[in-house]
């Protein structure tokens, strides 16, 4: 077995060295973020106490210095950190979830929520459970259908609305 092989014998997608790289390089991304972005609101003390962006400063340089640190780790651990992450295979079972998802979040800002749940569920039910038609439209009807009863007409909490229910009234 060469060294791409995971233990189920599939091609590695992603080495764990990448991935500690990868997740490292963005928590300093994310830390310089805030660092930046505390600065530009005020990050230092003021005559009545702490500004705005003073706790996000600070919380955004540990934030960058212990993404350095997990950086060095990896850079020094790098002949134990060399195998696989995850197998092509596994990547795929991800990505089968996390494309669909991605999608419903952003049809959720075009379509509103309650189309875009019935999209997402239906979706689901036929690629993933195989389930009949009858039991599809019961489905991913019925529980938008529900969600806007709780939380529209009981809690009286709006959800995201597209434009299907600016036709109906909704």
């Amino acid at each position: 077995m060469n060294d791409d092989d995971d233990s189920g014998g599939h091609r590695a997608a992603i080495r764990v060295l990448t991935a500690e790289v990868a997740v490292a390089l963005l928590f300093v991304a994310l830390g310089a973020l805030v660092v930046v972005d505390s600065v530009r609101v005020g990050a230092g003390w003021a005559d009545d106490g702490p500004q705005a962006g003073y706790f996000p400063f600070h919380v955004g340089l540990l934030m960058v210095v212990a993404g350095v640190a997990n950086l060095l780790i990896a850079m020094r651990r790098r002949w134990i950190l060399g195998g696989p992450f995850v197998s092509r295979a596994g990547l795929a079972n991800v990505l089968h979830v996390l494309v669909p998802t991605a999608i419903f979040a952003v049809l959720i800002a075009l379509a509103g929520l309650y189309v875009a749940a019935a999209i997402f569920i239906a979706w689901f039910m036929l690629r993933h459970g195989r389930f009949r038609w009858p039991a599809v439209a019961a489905i991913a009807l019925g529980v938008p259908a529900v969600l806007f009863m709780v939380f529209e007409r009981w809690f009286l909490v709006p959800l995201p609305k597209g434009p299907l229910e600016a036709m109906l009234g909704l």
